[in-house]
């Protein structure tokens, strides 16, 4: 009972365990959004287990909101500090794989001296059967790109639209607009899937003049 001249004063929430970064604005660490999943398990094997799961390259923006991480400017250098840790890791135990930035994301790739033996599992995959005519237009657009193919015709002296279709068919191309003029004709440029194939993490790694004279 309350007594004469006492307000009641109103119960209090049971207290909640608070984080680190909710406790002291001034942590260092990542701060996490609430039900944070697999919390209790290390950034770097969170972010291990996603990578391995992706059947494509995950974007860091991406893995920072699949694991909850909140957004701020210190997301990006904790994951990519993690993914330096976890391939250190990889190296100490002499494993055939590592996390590698391919096509603007993440993903485990074999190491470079594993690929005879890689390029027996895939036998007939379609980019290790590429011809010449599809390279050296897949290399006009990638360079020149976004490109009509009346432009990929003039630089290569022969009509290319079987080896177009084909390279659109691969994913390695696709149709990046229309140019404007009359006719309005498609513009060509190159895909994700053709980052991939060839390990580019963007079209910046393209080998330049300089590079390929040497």
């Amino acid at each position: 009972m309350v007594g004469p001249g006492k307000s009641a004063e109103p119960p209090q929430p049971a207290a909640r365990g608070d984080s680190p970064a909710q406790v002291d604005g001034s942590q260092e660490n990542v701060a996490l959004q609430p039900e944070v999943p697999c919390a209790d398990q290390p950034l770097a094997r969170r972010i291990e287990a996603l990578v391995f799961a992706a059947d494509r390259p995950l974007p860091d923006a991406r893995i920072a909101d699949l694991l909850g991480i909140a957004e701020q400017s210190k997301v990006g250098a904790a994951i990519r500090e993690a993914i330096e840790t976890l391939n250190a890791g990889y190296a100490a135990s002499a494993n055939a794989f590592r996390i590698e930035q391919v096509a603007g994301g993440r993903q485990v790739l074999t190491q470079p001296n594993f690929a005879p033996v890689v390029a027996r599992l895939r036998g007939e995959r379609q980019q290790a059967r590429l011809t010449q005519p599809a390279i050296e237009t897949l290399a006009i657009i990638a360079y020149r790109q976004p490109i009509q193919r009346s432009e990929i015709e003039a630089i290569r002296g022969v009509a290319c639209g079987e080896v177009l279709r084909g390279l659109l068919e691969r994913r390695l191309v696709r149709i990046a607009g229309r140019a404007e003029e009359l006719g309005r004709p498609m513009l060509y440029g190159t895909t994700n899937e053709f980052l991939k194939v060839f390990g580019l993490g963007t079209l910046a790694d393209l080998p330049q003049s300089r590079e390929l004279k040497a």
